[in-house]
């Protein structure tokens, strides 16, 4: 089966597996999902969907966290490890989208690699979930599963897995797709524990099965 067979077979069962999907960052504004997955580095969707209610509270939208020190924002973002990148970056991030952007997260890819603490697979997070935009997020369920499937070949790279996921997943596709694999990498095909072959969905088509 050629890789572009395999996308679309895989897209397919995924989508009947995983029907309702979604990001498990927990946000109702664009710029609460910057916040978010910059706190979500080397740390789990959970506990920062905890924290960030406590970040809320004291800093309740963009101007309050754009006019914080950065130390009182560490204070409570620490939980989530790298406390002091993590809420040097969130400062310096709000004051651009409250100076520049009138308050407003931008919804041009490159604009938003030029935010601090801002990679291509949180701008790709933003295109795809905030501005409905096809968007390929390649975080780490998403390249261990594209491995292991045989979507990509030995390829570790998250720039270089997006790029040729771009090729083989339909567009309007791409965003739901991206979630299903994190889905799938949590329920099944798991990192830290044997991933569980029998229950999987994609087991006869899966390179590492094969």
């Amino acid at each position: 089966m050629r890789k572009k067979e395999l996308a679309l077979e895989v897209v397919s069962r995924l989508k009947k597996e995983y029907p309702r999907t979604d990001c498990t960052l927990e946000f109702d504004e664009a710029w609460k999902l910057l916040v978010s997955v910059r706190l979500a580095a080397q740390c789990t969707d959970e506990r920062v969907n905890v924290v960030v209610k406590s970040l809320y509270e004291k800093f309740p939208d963009v101007d309050a966290l754009a006019n914080a020190d950065a130390s009182e924002i560490e204070k409570i973002v620490r939980p989530c490890g790298l406390g002091k990148s993590k809420a040097r970056d969130i400062n310096a991030c709000m004051k651009i989208i409250r100076d520049e952007y009138g308050g407003n997260v931008p919804d041009d890819f490159d604009a938003l690699l030029k935010l601090p603490g801002v990679g291509r697979k949180s701008a790709n997070l933003v295109m795809g979930d905030i501005f409905g935009k096809p968007a390929i997020v390649t975080d780490t369920h998403c390249i261990r599963l594209s491995n292991r499937i045989g979507l990509v070949d030995n390829e570790k790279d998250p720039k270089k897995v997006e790029m040729a996921l771009i090729k083989l997943i339909p567009p309007k596709e791409s965003n739901d797709f991206c979630h299903r694999m994190v889905d799938h990498g949590r329920a099944v095909c798991t990192a830290r524990t044997k991933p569980n072959c029998e229950a999987c969905v994609l087991w006869d088509i899966c390179k590492k099965r094969i």
